[in-house]
């Protein structure tokens, strides 16, 4: 049974960096797609995804150009990072990461097999 744990949140000031981790273990998740979510509100929201090989990126326009998401397939436990810089207030909320085997820019619950517990962004001015 595979399981998701981030780790990296805390408390940040405008335009300070954070480098988020997602140890995906249980599986292999070495072959699976795997992709960053936040919930700054209600609505859940897509970050960034990347397929197993680290060769295919996809980013939100929100984002882009200041997050960068990468992984760590040499071990038995996948690590999924998210490295955030110039980080903004509207950056703040609670980040998420997912696996499937499957690559998806949907940021709905049935479009990715797992799901961790997530970790918490604030940014503040």
């Amino acid at each position: 049974q595979g399981q998701l744990v981030e780790s990296g949140g805390g408390s940040v000031q405008v335009g300070g960096s954070l480098r988020l981790s997602c140890a995906a273990s249980g599986r292999s998740f070495n072959s699976w797609a795997m992709g960053w979510f936040r919930h700054p509100g209600p609505v859940r929201e897509l970050i960034a995804v990347i397929d197993w090989s680290g060769g295919n990126t996809y980013y939100s326009d929100s984002v882009k150009g200041r997050f960068t998401v990468s992984r760590d397939n040499a071990k038995n436990t996948v690590y999924l990072y998210l490295q955030m810089e110039n980080l903004k207030p509207e950056d703040s909320g609670t980040y998420y990461c997912a696996a499937d085997i499957h690559l998806s820019r949907s940021a709905r619950t049935e479009s990715w097999g797992y799901w961790g517990r997530g970790t918490q962004v604030i940014v503040s001015s």
